[in-house]
Protein backbone atom coordinates (compact mmCIF):
# COMPACT_ATOMS: atom_id res chain seq x y z
CA UNK A 1 0.00 0.00 0.00
CA UNK A 2 1.34 3.41 -0.86
CA UNK A 3 1.66 5.57 1.81
CA UNK A 4 -0.45 8.82 1.59
CA UNK A 5 0.98 12.56 0.36
CA UNK A 6 2.78 13.82 3.28
CA UNK A 7 3.06 10.42 5.12
CA UNK A 8 6.61 10.39 7.34
CA UNK A 9 9.02 8.28 5.07
CA UNK A 10 9.40 4.81 7.44
CA UNK A 11 12.15 1.79 7.16
CA UNK A 12 13.91 0.54 9.63
CA UNK A 13 16.00 -1.97 7.34
CA UNK A 14 18.52 -1.10 4.60
CA UNK A 15 18.51 2.55 2.74
CA UNK A 16 20.00 0.71 0.08
CA UNK A 17 17.45 0.62 -2.56
CA UNK A 18 16.27 3.97 -1.19
CA UNK A 19 16.74 5.84 -5.17
CA UNK A 20 14.98 2.64 -6.32
CA UNK A 21 12.26 3.85 -3.99
CA UNK A 22 12.06 7.66 -5.16
CA UNK A 23 11.89 6.59 -9.06
CA UNK A 24 9.34 4.17 -8.55
CA UNK A 25 7.26 6.01 -5.92
CA UNK A 26 7.03 2.91 -3.91
CA UNK A 27 7.43 2.99 -0.27
CA UNK A 28 11.12 1.98 0.93
CA UNK A 29 10.04 -0.88 2.91
CA UNK A 30 7.81 -2.33 0.33
CA UNK A 31 11.02 -2.17 -2.16
CA UNK A 32 13.05 -3.76 0.35
CA UNK A 33 10.28 -6.62 0.90
CA UNK A 34 10.09 -7.47 -2.94
CA UNK A 35 14.30 -7.10 -3.40
CA UNK A 36 14.53 -9.98 -0.71
CA UNK A 37 11.81 -11.96 -1.93
CA UNK A 38 13.16 -11.90 -5.61
CA UNK A 39 16.60 -12.95 -4.50
CA UNK A 40 15.18 -15.57 -2.13
CA UNK A 41 14.06 -16.66 -5.12
CA UNK A 42 17.16 -17.25 -7.08
CA UNK A 43 18.91 -18.30 -4.17
CA UNK A 44 16.27 -20.67 -4.05
CA UNK A 45 17.09 -22.32 -7.71
CA UNK A 46 20.89 -21.82 -6.27
CA UNK A 47 19.79 -23.93 -2.97
CA UNK A 48 17.99 -26.86 -5.41
CA UNK A 49 20.71 -27.28 -7.81
CA UNK A 50 24.01 -26.78 -6.02
CA UNK A 51 23.29 -27.34 -2.62
CA UNK A 52 20.91 -30.48 -3.03
CA UNK A 53 20.50 -33.21 -0.70
CA UNK A 54 23.09 -35.00 -2.73
CA UNK A 55 25.63 -32.62 -3.06
CA UNK A 56 25.62 -30.80 0.28
CA UNK A 57 25.17 -32.44 4.22
CA UNK A 58 21.90 -31.76 6.31
CA UNK A 59 23.95 -29.10 8.35
CA UNK A 60 25.28 -27.25 5.78
CA UNK A 61 21.72 -27.22 4.24
CA UNK A 62 20.51 -25.75 7.41
CA UNK A 63 22.88 -23.40 7.64
CA UNK A 64 22.92 -21.76 4.39
CA UNK A 65 19.19 -21.45 4.88
CA UNK A 66 19.47 -19.89 8.39
CA UNK A 67 22.81 -17.38 6.93
CA UNK A 68 20.74 -16.38 4.08
CA UNK A 69 17.48 -16.08 6.65
CA UNK A 70 19.32 -14.09 9.08
CA UNK A 71 20.47 -11.68 6.75
CA UNK A 72 17.27 -10.97 4.93
CA UNK A 73 15.38 -9.82 8.19
CA UNK A 74 17.71 -7.32 9.15
CA UNK A 75 17.91 -5.76 5.74
CA UNK A 76 14.46 -5.98 5.44
CA UNK A 77 13.84 -4.34 9.41
CA UNK A 78 16.99 -3.84 10.44
CA UNK A 79 17.76 -3.53 14.53
CA UNK A 80 13.75 -4.13 14.76
CA UNK A 81 14.59 -7.95 13.33
CA UNK A 82 15.71 -8.31 17.10
CA UNK A 83 12.56 -9.08 18.14
CA UNK A 84 12.50 -12.14 16.15
CA UNK A 85 16.31 -13.16 17.00
CA UNK A 86 14.68 -12.89 21.13
CA UNK A 87 11.45 -14.93 20.36
CA UNK A 88 13.48 -17.50 18.73
CA UNK A 89 15.49 -18.17 21.41
CA UNK A 90 13.51 -17.76 24.89
CA UNK A 91 11.44 -20.60 23.09
CA UNK A 92 14.14 -22.92 22.53
CA UNK A 93 15.18 -22.45 25.86
CA UNK A 94 11.66 -23.80 26.57
CA UNK A 95 11.47 -26.24 24.38
CA UNK A 96 14.45 -27.84 26.15
CA UNK A 97 13.72 -27.20 29.78
CA UNK A 98 9.83 -27.17 29.58
CA UNK A 99 8.50 -30.51 30.95
CA UNK A 100 6.77 -32.40 27.70
CA UNK A 101 3.00 -32.16 29.65
CA UNK A 102 3.22 -28.48 29.67
CA UNK A 103 5.61 -27.46 26.54
CA UNK A 104 3.24 -26.68 24.16
CA UNK A 105 1.45 -24.54 27.14
CA UNK A 106 4.67 -22.45 27.84
CA UNK A 107 5.32 -21.89 24.44
CA UNK A 108 1.99 -20.87 23.30
CA UNK A 109 2.03 -18.32 26.03
CA UNK A 110 5.37 -16.99 25.91
CA UNK A 111 5.11 -16.66 21.87
CA UNK A 112 2.02 -15.07 21.72
CA UNK A 113 2.28 -12.73 24.71
CA UNK A 114 5.70 -10.95 22.95
CA UNK A 115 3.55 -11.04 19.81
CA UNK A 116 0.91 -9.03 21.43
CA UNK A 117 3.37 -6.57 22.91
CA UNK A 118 5.48 -6.46 19.16
CA UNK A 119 1.45 -5.72 18.26
CA UNK A 120 0.75 -3.04 20.72
CA UNK A 121 4.48 -0.93 20.16
CA UNK A 122 3.30 -0.91 16.29
CA UNK A 123 0.53 1.29 16.94
CA UNK A 124 2.95 3.94 18.78
CA UNK A 125 6.21 3.21 16.71
CA UNK A 126 4.44 3.12 13.24
CA UNK A 127 1.26 5.95 12.08
CA UNK A 128 -2.03 4.42 13.01
CA UNK A 129 -3.98 2.96 10.02
CA UNK A 130 -1.02 2.99 7.34
CA UNK A 131 -0.11 -0.39 6.69
CA UNK A 132 3.95 -0.57 6.98
CA UNK A 133 5.68 -4.10 6.10
CA UNK A 134 7.51 -3.90 8.74
CA UNK A 135 9.09 -7.42 11.42
CA UNK A 136 5.36 -8.39 12.85
CA UNK A 137 4.54 -10.22 9.81
CA UNK A 138 7.66 -11.99 10.30
CA UNK A 139 7.17 -12.60 14.23
CA UNK A 140 3.86 -13.59 13.03
CA UNK A 141 5.12 -16.79 11.23
CA UNK A 142 7.42 -17.68 13.94
CA UNK A 143 4.72 -17.52 16.32
CA UNK A 144 3.06 -20.16 13.86
CA UNK A 145 6.15 -22.13 13.41
CA UNK A 146 7.22 -22.25 17.54
CA UNK A 147 3.47 -22.91 18.61
CA UNK A 148 3.10 -25.82 15.85
CA UNK A 149 6.21 -27.17 16.83
CA UNK A 150 5.45 -27.28 20.18
CA UNK A 151 2.15 -28.80 20.30
CA UNK A 152 3.55 -31.56 17.91
CA UNK A 153 6.62 -32.18 19.71
CA UNK A 154 3.77 -32.74 22.89
CA UNK A 155 2.13 -35.04 20.58
CA UNK A 156 5.04 -37.19 19.82
CA UNK A 157 6.78 -37.52 23.02
CA UNK A 158 3.70 -36.73 25.43
CA UNK A 159 0.66 -38.33 24.36
CA UNK A 160 -0.34 -41.90 23.61
CA UNK A 161 -0.77 -42.60 20.02
CA UNK A 162 -4.30 -43.53 20.38
CA UNK A 163 -5.06 -40.06 21.97
CA UNK A 164 -3.84 -38.56 18.45
CA UNK A 165 -5.77 -37.81 15.60
CA UNK A 166 -4.70 -39.39 12.21
CA UNK A 167 -3.23 -36.17 11.21
CA UNK A 168 -1.33 -35.17 14.57
CA UNK A 169 -0.20 -38.87 14.59
CA UNK A 170 1.11 -38.39 10.81
CA UNK A 171 2.97 -35.00 12.41
CA UNK A 172 4.12 -35.58 15.48
CA UNK A 173 7.50 -34.66 16.12
CA UNK A 174 9.51 -37.67 18.39
CA UNK A 175 12.19 -36.13 19.58
CA UNK A 176 13.56 -32.71 20.54
CA UNK A 177 15.41 -30.70 17.72
CA UNK A 178 19.14 -29.79 17.56
CA UNK A 179 19.71 -26.04 17.83
CA UNK A 180 20.77 -26.04 13.74
CA UNK A 181 17.48 -27.86 13.05
CA UNK A 182 15.69 -25.21 15.00
CA UNK A 183 16.98 -22.24 14.02
CA UNK A 184 16.47 -23.37 10.02
CA UNK A 185 13.07 -24.52 10.27
CA UNK A 186 12.34 -21.03 12.48
CA UNK A 187 14.38 -18.42 10.65
CA UNK A 188 15.14 -20.10 6.38
CA UNK A 189 15.57 -17.63 3.66
CA UNK A 190 12.31 -19.01 2.07
CA UNK A 191 10.08 -18.25 4.20
CA UNK A 192 11.00 -15.77 7.01
CA UNK A 193 9.73 -12.51 5.32
CA UNK A 194 6.65 -14.07 3.75
CA UNK A 195 6.23 -17.70 4.80
CA UNK A 196 3.98 -19.54 4.96
CA UNK A 197 4.42 -21.83 7.89
CA UNK A 198 4.76 -25.74 7.60
CA UNK A 199 5.07 -28.66 9.70
CA UNK A 200 8.39 -29.44 11.17
CA UNK A 201 8.54 -32.90 9.93
CA UNK A 202 7.82 -31.61 6.24
CA UNK A 203 10.73 -29.09 6.56
CA UNK A 204 13.07 -31.32 7.80
CA UNK A 205 12.39 -34.38 5.50
CA UNK A 206 12.86 -31.68 2.68
CA UNK A 207 16.07 -30.71 4.06
CA UNK A 208 17.21 -34.55 4.10
CA UNK A 209 16.19 -35.17 0.59
CA UNK A 210 13.00 -37.62 1.38
CA UNK A 211 10.70 -34.71 1.13
CA UNK A 212 9.64 -35.73 -2.33
CA UNK A 213 9.55 -39.73 -2.31
CA UNK A 214 7.73 -39.69 0.98
CA UNK A 215 4.74 -37.82 -0.36
CA UNK A 216 4.80 -39.85 -3.30
CA UNK A 217 4.89 -43.23 -0.61
CA UNK A 218 2.11 -41.49 0.85
CA UNK A 219 -0.20 -41.97 -2.37
CA UNK A 220 0.58 -45.18 -2.89
CA UNK A 221 3.07 -44.36 -6.22
CA UNK A 222 4.79 -47.80 -6.87
CA UNK A 223 1.48 -49.36 -5.70
CA UNK A 224 0.35 -47.89 -9.13
CA UNK A 225 2.49 -49.98 -11.65
CA UNK A 226 5.19 -48.15 -11.19
CA UNK A 227 8.79 -49.50 -10.56
CA UNK A 228 10.99 -46.79 -9.14
CA UNK A 229 10.08 -43.23 -7.59
CA UNK A 230 10.59 -40.41 -9.79
CA UNK A 231 12.17 -37.39 -9.09
CA UNK A 232 9.73 -34.35 -10.31
CA UNK A 233 10.94 -30.74 -11.29
CA UNK A 234 9.03 -27.51 -9.44
CA UNK A 235 9.88 -25.69 -12.62
CA UNK A 236 6.58 -25.51 -14.33
CA UNK A 237 4.96 -24.91 -11.00
CA UNK A 238 7.22 -21.68 -9.79
CA UNK A 239 6.68 -20.19 -13.34
CA UNK A 240 2.91 -20.55 -13.11
CA UNK A 241 3.15 -19.04 -10.23
CA UNK A 242 5.35 -16.49 -11.36
CA UNK A 243 3.08 -15.42 -13.41
CA UNK A 244 -0.10 -14.69 -11.27
CA UNK A 245 2.32 -13.43 -9.14
CA UNK A 246 3.02 -10.60 -11.84
CA UNK A 247 -0.72 -10.03 -12.84
CA UNK A 248 -1.17 -9.43 -9.22
CA UNK A 249 1.23 -6.81 -8.83
CA UNK A 250 0.23 -5.10 -12.24
CA UNK A 251 -3.74 -5.11 -10.05
CA UNK A 252 -1.90 -3.78 -7.14
CA UNK A 253 -0.24 -1.01 -8.76
CA UNK A 254 -3.53 -0.14 -11.60
CA UNK A 255 -6.57 -1.32 -9.70
CA UNK A 256 -5.85 -0.87 -5.92
CA UNK A 257 -4.79 2.49 -6.03
CA UNK A 258 -7.69 3.58 -8.06
CA UNK A 259 -10.29 2.17 -5.82
CA UNK A 260 -9.29 2.56 -1.69
CA UNK A 261 -11.36 1.72 0.57
CA UNK A 262 -11.38 4.73 2.49
CA UNK A 263 -14.01 5.93 -0.05
CA UNK A 264 -16.74 3.69 1.06
CA UNK A 265 -17.44 6.16 4.16
CA UNK A 266 -16.93 9.34 2.30
CA UNK A 267 -19.54 11.85 3.63
CA UNK A 268 -20.54 13.10 -0.55
CA UNK A 269 -20.49 8.99 -1.11
CA UNK A 270 -22.93 8.28 1.43
CA UNK A 271 -25.32 10.62 1.10
CA UNK A 272 -25.48 10.25 -3.25
CA UNK A 273 -25.18 7.17 -3.85
CA UNK A 274 -27.82 4.73 -3.44
CA UNK A 275 -28.03 1.48 -1.58
CA UNK A 276 -27.37 -0.92 -4.29
CA UNK A 277 -24.56 1.14 -5.91
CA UNK A 278 -22.74 1.43 -2.39
CA UNK A 279 -23.04 -2.32 -2.43
CA UNK A 280 -21.30 -2.71 -5.58
CA UNK A 281 -18.48 -0.52 -5.09
CA UNK A 282 -18.34 -1.87 -1.40
CA UNK A 283 -17.44 -5.30 -3.42
CA UNK A 284 -15.13 -3.62 -6.41
CA UNK A 285 -13.00 -2.15 -3.14
CA UNK A 286 -13.02 -5.51 -1.67
CA UNK A 287 -11.68 -7.03 -5.12
CA UNK A 288 -9.08 -4.52 -5.24
CA UNK A 289 -8.12 -4.73 -1.71
CA UNK A 290 -7.14 -8.47 -2.61
CA UNK A 291 -4.38 -8.27 -4.91
CA UNK A 292 -0.94 -7.42 -3.05
CA UNK A 293 -2.12 -10.70 -0.64
CA UNK A 294 -2.35 -12.53 -4.25
CA UNK A 295 1.20 -11.34 -4.95
CA UNK A 296 3.16 -11.59 -1.41
CA UNK A 297 1.66 -15.59 -1.08
CA UNK A 298 2.08 -16.70 -4.51
CA UNK A 299 5.48 -15.33 -4.80
CA UNK A 300 6.63 -17.03 -1.38
CA UNK A 301 4.82 -20.03 -2.65
CA UNK A 302 7.31 -19.79 -5.84
CA UNK A 303 10.32 -19.12 -3.44
CA UNK A 304 9.66 -22.38 -1.73
CA UNK A 305 9.04 -24.53 -4.62
CA UNK A 306 12.20 -23.39 -6.12
CA UNK A 307 14.34 -24.34 -3.79
CA UNK A 308 12.32 -27.79 -3.87
CA UNK A 309 9.62 -27.56 -0.93
CA UNK A 310 6.05 -27.75 -1.18
CA UNK A 311 5.55 -31.01 -3.49
CA UNK A 312 2.40 -32.59 -2.21
CA UNK A 313 1.11 -35.71 -3.92
CA UNK A 314 -0.05 -36.29 -7.43
CA UNK A 315 -3.82 -35.33 -8.58
CA UNK A 316 -6.36 -37.45 -10.44
CA UNK A 317 -4.73 -37.37 -13.74
CA UNK A 318 -0.93 -38.18 -12.53
CA UNK A 319 -0.09 -34.51 -12.54
CA UNK A 320 2.52 -33.74 -9.79
CA UNK A 321 1.38 -30.63 -7.76
CA UNK A 322 3.51 -28.43 -5.89
CA UNK A 323 0.75 -26.70 -3.11
CA UNK A 324 1.64 -28.11 0.02
CA UNK A 325 2.71 -25.05 0.93
CA UNK A 326 -0.22 -22.88 -1.05
CA UNK A 327 -1.76 -20.04 0.98
CA UNK A 328 -4.75 -20.00 -1.46
CA UNK A 329 -7.03 -20.80 -3.91
CA UNK A 330 -7.62 -18.06 -6.42
CA UNK A 331 -10.26 -19.75 -8.35
CA UNK A 332 -11.98 -21.08 -5.04
CA UNK A 333 -12.22 -18.02 -3.46
CA UNK A 334 -13.67 -15.96 -6.54
CA UNK A 335 -16.18 -19.02 -7.09
CA UNK A 336 -17.18 -19.14 -3.31
CA UNK A 337 -20.63 -20.02 -2.45
CA UNK A 338 -20.28 -20.21 1.01
CA UNK A 339 -18.50 -18.54 3.66
CA UNK A 340 -17.01 -21.87 4.96
CA UNK A 341 -15.47 -22.67 1.19
CA UNK A 342 -14.07 -18.71 1.39
CA UNK A 343 -11.91 -18.98 4.61
CA UNK A 344 -11.07 -22.15 3.66
CA UNK A 345 -9.32 -20.95 0.58
CA UNK A 346 -7.64 -18.03 1.96
CA UNK A 347 -4.61 -17.93 4.10
CA UNK A 348 -4.67 -21.91 4.00
CA UNK A 349 -1.86 -22.36 6.11
CA UNK A 350 -3.02 -19.84 9.11
CA UNK A 351 -6.34 -21.88 8.83
CA UNK A 352 -4.50 -24.78 8.84
CA UNK A 353 -2.53 -23.25 12.06
CA UNK A 354 -5.45 -22.42 14.30
CA UNK A 355 -7.15 -25.71 13.53
CA UNK A 356 -3.44 -27.61 14.53
CA UNK A 357 -3.13 -25.46 17.66
CA UNK A 358 -6.42 -24.52 18.78
CA UNK A 359 -9.90 -25.43 17.10
CA UNK A 360 -8.10 -29.79 17.43
CA UNK A 361 -7.69 -29.06 21.03
CA UNK A 362 -10.05 -26.77 22.68
CA UNK A 363 -12.17 -27.96 25.00
CA UNK A 364 -14.97 -25.98 24.12
CA UNK A 365 -16.57 -23.31 22.07
CA UNK A 366 -13.84 -24.30 19.51
CA UNK A 367 -15.21 -21.81 16.67
CA UNK A 368 -15.60 -19.02 19.06
CA UNK A 369 -11.63 -19.37 20.30
CA UNK A 370 -10.49 -20.11 17.23
CA UNK A 371 -11.72 -16.42 15.71
CA UNK A 372 -10.45 -14.79 18.87
CA UNK A 373 -6.91 -16.31 18.61
CA UNK A 374 -7.10 -15.05 14.98
CA UNK A 375 -7.95 -11.85 16.01
CA UNK A 376 -5.50 -11.63 18.66
CA UNK A 377 -2.71 -13.13 16.35
CA UNK A 378 -2.75 -11.00 14.13
CA UNK A 379 -3.01 -7.47 16.07
CA UNK A 380 -4.43 -5.27 18.18
CA UNK A 381 -6.19 -2.57 15.93
CA UNK A 382 -10.12 -2.77 16.71
CA UNK A 383 -10.70 -3.68 13.40
CA UNK A 384 -9.22 -7.27 13.48
CA UNK A 385 -12.09 -7.62 16.32
CA UNK A 386 -14.77 -6.32 14.07
CA UNK A 387 -14.00 -8.47 11.42
CA UNK A 388 -13.04 -11.77 13.14
CA UNK A 389 -16.62 -11.33 15.95
CA UNK A 390 -19.23 -10.85 12.53
CA UNK A 391 -16.80 -13.56 11.16
CA UNK A 392 -18.31 -16.01 13.99
CA UNK A 393 -21.89 -14.94 13.65
CA UNK A 394 -21.95 -15.22 9.86
CA UNK A 395 -20.43 -18.63 10.30
CA UNK A 396 -23.03 -20.00 12.44
CA UNK A 397 -25.38 -18.56 10.64
CA UNK A 398 -24.26 -19.93 7.27
CA UNK A 399 -24.17 -23.54 8.59
CA UNK A 400 -27.56 -22.89 9.94
CA UNK A 401 -29.39 -21.85 6.76
CA UNK A 402 -27.16 -24.41 4.77
CA UNK A 403 -28.43 -27.25 6.72
CA UNK A 404 -32.17 -26.04 6.42
CA UNK A 405 -32.14 -24.96 2.99
CA UNK A 406 -29.73 -26.41 1.17
CA UNK A 407 -31.59 -30.20 0.10
CA UNK A 408 -35.04 -28.29 -1.54
CA UNK A 409 -32.76 -27.29 -4.00
CA UNK A 410 -31.01 -30.49 -5.05
CA UNK A 411 -34.18 -32.00 -6.84
CA UNK A 412 -33.39 -30.49 -10.20
CA UNK A 413 -30.48 -28.59 -12.12
CA UNK A 414 -32.20 -25.24 -12.82
CA UNK A 415 -32.84 -24.89 -9.03
CA UNK A 416 -29.19 -26.29 -8.34
CA UNK A 417 -27.84 -23.29 -10.41
CA UNK A 418 -30.29 -20.93 -8.98
CA UNK A 419 -29.25 -21.87 -5.50
CA UNK A 420 -25.42 -21.53 -6.26
CA UNK A 421 -25.66 -18.15 -7.74
CA UNK A 422 -27.86 -16.86 -4.97
CA UNK A 423 -25.16 -18.17 -2.63
CA UNK A 424 -22.38 -16.81 -4.48
CA UNK A 425 -23.57 -13.49 -4.31
CA UNK A 426 -24.72 -14.01 -1.13
CA UNK A 427 -21.10 -15.12 0.66
CA UNK A 428 -19.37 -12.14 -1.76
CA UNK A 429 -21.30 -9.42 0.00
CA UNK A 430 -21.15 -11.40 3.30
CA UNK A 431 -16.95 -11.12 3.03
CA UNK A 432 -16.82 -7.81 2.01
CA UNK A 433 -19.41 -6.59 5.16
CA UNK A 434 -17.08 -8.88 7.14
CA UNK A 435 -13.69 -7.72 6.11
CA UNK A 436 -14.07 -3.75 5.36
CA UNK A 437 -13.65 -3.25 9.02
CA UNK A 438 -10.19 -5.47 8.82
CA UNK A 439 -8.53 -2.98 6.33
CA UNK A 440 -10.04 0.32 7.96
CA UNK A 441 -8.65 -0.74 11.77
CA UNK A 442 -9.99 1.92 13.56
CA UNK A 443 -13.23 2.12 15.56
CA UNK A 444 -14.35 5.53 14.02
CA UNK A 445 -14.58 4.40 10.62
CA UNK A 446 -15.84 1.00 11.17
CA UNK A 447 -18.69 2.50 12.85
CA UNK A 448 -19.77 4.91 10.37
CA UNK A 449 -19.17 2.04 7.80
CA UNK A 450 -21.78 0.04 9.73
CA UNK A 451 -24.05 3.02 10.40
Amino acid sequence: MAEPPGAPHRTTGSTLLHPLSGLLGIPLDQINFVACQLFALLAAFWFRIYLGPSHASSAVRHAFATLFGIYFAVFCFGWYSIHLFVLVMMNYGIMNMASIPNIHRYSFVVAMGYLTLCHISRIYIFHYGILTTDFSGPLMIITQKITTLACQLHDGIGRQAEELTAEQNRLAVKTRPSLLEYLSYLLNFMSIIAGPCSNYKDYIAFIEGRHVHMKLLEVNWKQKGYDRLPDPSPTGAVMYKLCITLVSLILFLTLTKNFPMAYIIDNEFLDKTPFLSRLGYLYVVTQAAKPKYYFAWTLADAVNNAAGYGFSGVDERGTFRWDLLSNLNIWNIETATSFKMYIENWNIQTAAWLKRVCYDRAPWYPTALTFILSALWHGIYPGYYFTFLTGILITLAARAVRNSCRHYFLSSVPLKMAYDVITWVVTQLAVCYTVAPFVMLAVEPTIKFYN
